[in-house]
């Protein structure tokens, strides 16, 4: 019998684990500098779809000197979870003037991350990107890539990405995300309290938050 109104992304299981798309708090999911509201939502896709390259994500378009090409998405579980692998699939071709991510900065349980802070702070992990093309060469046209050390990733109850460059021949090449994935084991546990303060001043673009308000403020997540 057909089973309706249900994932079943939690069947994906091969030699890198189970897919954690069941557990991503989507709803909760924000992104700075995405061109389109929300589409950092929209590439938290299931497992099964990783190949599709609609919807997508997009960074702002380059304007002026002071601008990057940059994305920062955050990542809530709806309980702690034990990450071990991370899927990232970008845009394999430039027609449009986009080109996929070219390194990612892994920050955890940290939800007062913007662009200044990504820069600052040492991050969990530093992962160097496979080009979009390569990934096809791959066993399964995608590549899980381990998280180390893995005592940083256990029992965490977010995890933010900060995309800080692309594969683009220049710095105003857009970058474009198709897929973002990840793969681990849930612990059935509540996701923990994150309290975080927000500056009470800086750019418009750094401190979109997601109700969108600005100002110096306290928040605690659940």
């Amino acid at each position: 019998m057909e089973c309706q109104g249900h994932s079943h992304d939690h069947d994906h299981e091969d030699d890198q684990g189970v897919s954690l798309y069941d557990y991503i708090d989507t709803p909760h999911a924000w992104c700075l500098n995405e061109e389109t509201t929300n589409s950092g939502q929209k590439i938290l896709k299931e497992y099964e779809y990783r190949f599709t390259e609609t919807p997508s994500l997009r960074s702002q378009e380059v304007d002026d000197d002071d601008e990057d090409p940059e994305l920062l998405l955050h990542v809530p579980f709806t309980e702690t979870v034990s990450l071990k692998f991370i899927t990232i699939r970008g845009i394999s071709s430039a027609e449009d003037g986009t080109a996929g991510p070219k390194t990612v900065k892994l920050f955890v349980d940290r939800d007062d991350i913007d662009f200044e802070t990504a820069n600052e702070l040492t991050p969990a992990m530093k992962l160097d990107l496979v080009p979009p093309e390569h990934e096809e060469e791959t066993a399964n046209g995608t590549i899980d890539y381990p998280v180390r050390p893995a005592g940083r990733f256990q029992n965490i109850s977010s995890i933010t990405l900060y995309f800080p460059d692309n594969f683009g021949v220049d710095e105003t090449i857009q970058t474009e995300i198709t897929f973002v994935g990840f793969k681990g084991k849930a612990t059935n546990f509540r996701r923990k309290a994150v309290q975080c303060v927000y500056e009470s001043r800086g750019m418009l673009k750094d401190h979109k938050v997601p109700d969108g308000e600005l100002g110096s403020k306290t928040r605690n997540l659940f």
